[in-house]
This record gives C-alpha cells, structure tokens and sequence, in this order.
C-alpha cells in the first residue's frame, strides 16, 4: 500500500513499493550495465545530483526513482514565465520534494516572445539545470522526438533521437508508466497547458499523428520507433568512429573516402568550426564536397559561412564584417 498522500515518504517505503522495483530495473542511475538495482537498504551519497523537475508527471517520477534509487537529489524548478500562474507550479515542485525529503531550489528566467519559442525556452532551461542534471525524458518524448526530425528532414544522427545516457535515467519507462507511479503514491502534478497547443508541432505529434500510426499498424509505434532509434544510435556511432580517421579539410582524402563518411566528417567539422546550432544540412553538405572535389572554388554553407579551397586544403570563412 502507498504511503499517505500528505505524509513524508522514506526512500525504504518507495524501494519496497512493487511499481517502484519494475520501474527502477528499467532505469539508468548510473550502474555500469545501465540497469539500476534495487538496493536493500538505503545508499548514502554525499554528491547532491539536481534533477529537472517542471512538476509533471514525467519529472516528478523522475525525482521519486532517483530517491529510490539511493540518490541525494536536488529538485530544480525553471519558470520561464511564458503563461499565468506559472510561478504556482514550483509551489507543486517544492511540495513534492518536500515529501520526499529532497532538496529544491527554483529560478525564474526570462524568455522573449517571438520564433522558435519552445527550443529558445528548452535552451534557457537547461543552460540554469547545467550538464549535470537529470532529465524526465521517457519512450514517449523519444518516438515525438524521431519524428519530429524525420519530418524535418534529418539524417542518421537526428532518426538516433534522444541519445540514453545516465542523464536521462527513464527514457526506457512510457508516459502512462509515470501518471500510475504518481498517482499510486497520490503525487500532485502540473498539467501545462501548453502540452495540448497545436502550434506547437511536438503536440501534434502526440495527439495527432502517433495515435493515427498505432490505429494504421495496429501497434504500439512509439515502442517500435525507440526501438529503432537505439539501432540508429549505434550505426550513427559507428559512422562517426571512422569518420574521425577522415581529415575534414583534405580535399583528396574527401574525395576517396565514402560518401557516407565524407558527409560525416565534414558535418563535424563545419559544426566545431561555425557555431551554429544545428549541423549543415544535406544540400550544404552536397556544396562542400564540390569543391573537395575541384567543381568549384568555393561555397556559401549558411549564414554568410564559405568553404572554399587552396592547394586541395579547404577553409572554412566566417562571415564579412557588417
């Protein structure tokens, strides 16, 4: 039986809770096969791992598996200040962390209305949450997330998604798997009312488009994608392990490497060197290696950035000074 929904939960109440041992072994808190163990007894760790908390469902098991799972967890709480009310929702967070005996802390960051509004405000958040931070991410967000770029026309390493690394421990759990872990333990959570706006085209991905492919394949989709996603992930890997034999800026080893390996060098290299957020894409890329290949002297990538060749070297120009 759950604890009492206003009582303060012992990591021992959560660990002997049946849901909280099926949804721990399928977790990533850091154990070196990726699956985490359920420890008998409590595990003191004097390392304070903050976790970003926006006070969902998904977040908010995310902090109780990390408290589970033996972790001094801290919960961060970012109000980006977009909708009224918001500044409630940490009310929620710190009311949760509270329970848990958790740490909490919350921050308030500004972001400007305009273009691009999600990704400037998901930048904002995690540059306050720092390299550290756990996130909620589940098989949900990544099926979202593959789709999101394959409509957008990525290649291998957009179709690999959400990378599964220890700061993202549930992104092997389902959404549906959270909401129950919450609401059996009677956790309050926040329901953004963003998350149904059909602006906002990862919305429409989850209420629109997943659901049609499960009633088209009469399947689960969303399980199917992750899976092929980790599939992705480990060929996206192996291409850039032998890319990195490849130098970016010699013409001649461009030209006789493989296309797919060519591509893959160069995207690191014009990234590492531009700045810009997102790689080049294919017809950018498609430019380049004209002029590795002696077609032409030079090209514009994006942004007023060229690549242009000497001596079979290329070099890569910023933009001309306004």
């Amino acid at each position: 039986m759950a604890p009492e929904p206003t009582g303060l939960i012992e990591p021992s109440d959560l660990r002997a809770d049946p849901l909280v041992r099926t949804l721990l072994a399928r977790c990533n808190f850091g154990s070196p096969n990726g699956a985490t163990p359920v420890p008998d007894t409590a595990v003191t760790d004097t390392v304070v791992t903050p976790c970003g908390v926006s006070g969902g469902a998904d977040s908010t098991a995310l902090l109780m598996l990390a408290v589970a799972a033996g972790l001094c967890v801290r919960a961060v709480h970012v109000d980006h200040g977009l909708r009224p009310g918001s500044a409630a929702e940490a009310e929620v967070v710190a009311r949760s962390a509270h329970r848990l005996g958790a740490e909490f802390v919350s921050h308030r960051v500004t972001v400007g209305e305009g273009p691009n509004l999600e990704a400037r405000a998901r930048r904002a958040r995690y540059e306050v949450l720092g390299p550290e931070a756990l996130t909620g991410h589940t098989v949900d967000d990544q099926a979202e997330t593959v789709l999101l770029n394959l409509v957008r026309g990525a290649g291998v390493t957009g179709l690999a998604g959400i990378r599964a690394t220890p700061r993202r421990p549930i992104l092997g759990l389902r959404r549906s798997e959270t909401e129950a872990l919450c609401e059996r333990f009677d956790f309050e959570t926040v329901d953004d009312p963003s998350n149904t706006d059909p602006a906002q085209r990862r919305n429409r991905m989850r209420h629109e488009v997943l659901p049609l492919l499960d009633g088209v394949a009469e399947r689960d989709v969303a399980a199917v994608i992750a899976r092929q996603a980790e599939w992705l992930a480990d060929i996206d890997d192996y291409i850039e392990a032998q890319a990195d034999h490849i130098d970016p800026t010699d013409a001649i080893a461009l030209r006789e490497a493989s296309p797919v390996l060519a591509r893959a060098a160069l995207r690191r290299w014009l990234r590492s060197q531009s700045s810009e957020a997102h790689p080049p894409d294919a017809r950018a890329l498609e430019r380049v290696m004209a002029v590795a290949r002696g077609e032409v002297l030079g090209t514009e990538i994006a942004d007023g950035w060229r690549v242009r060749r000497t001596n079979n070297i290329l070099r890569l120009e910023p933009p001309a000074p306004r």
